[in-house]
């Protein structure tokens, strides 16, 4: 079943070309040339880059550490997104078209917290050792 047929999930190229954005942008971000105060003083974690089916949208999740206002970071990197593509443009001269970036919060670390602080609960402890104690 190829993708136009109902397939589920991005194609290669798009996770490809993700990944390749991904490196770009830590790169740029880490060299500190957006030249915003918020954004040169946080440590800015790119953890994802999803690419529409066109290549033509980038959605990059960040993770900005150490820092109190997340979704402050996030606004100024939206800020800068034109700038930040026209940056862009060297270390991804081979795509046809330079993507539009969008950036949103990456709340995954958050919830593998959430998950991990759920395991190790008296209540899931007590399940997993009755279960067991049944074997």
């Amino acid at each position: 079943m190829n993708r136009s047929e109902g397939g589920k999930g991005p194609s290669q190229r798009q996770l490809r070309v993700g990944e390749q954005v991904r490196h770009a942008l830590s790169d740029l971000l880490r060299r500190g040339e957006v030249g915003d105060d918020l954004i040169e003083a946080s440590v800015i974690s790119v953890s994802e880059v999803r690419m529409s089916p066109d290549l033509r949208i980038a959605t990059a999740f960040v993770a900005p550490l150490g820092v109190r206002d997340e979704e402050a970071v996030v606004a100024a990197l939206n800020r800068h997104a034109r700038f930040i593509r026209g940056k862009m443009s060297p270390a991804l001269r081979q795509m046809k078209y330079m993507p539009e970036f969008r950036f949103r919060l990456d709340t995954s670390y958050d919830n593998m917290s959430r998950i991990d602080e759920l395991l190790r609960s008296p209540e899931v402890a007590r399940d997993l050792g009755a279960d067991g104690k049944d074997d």
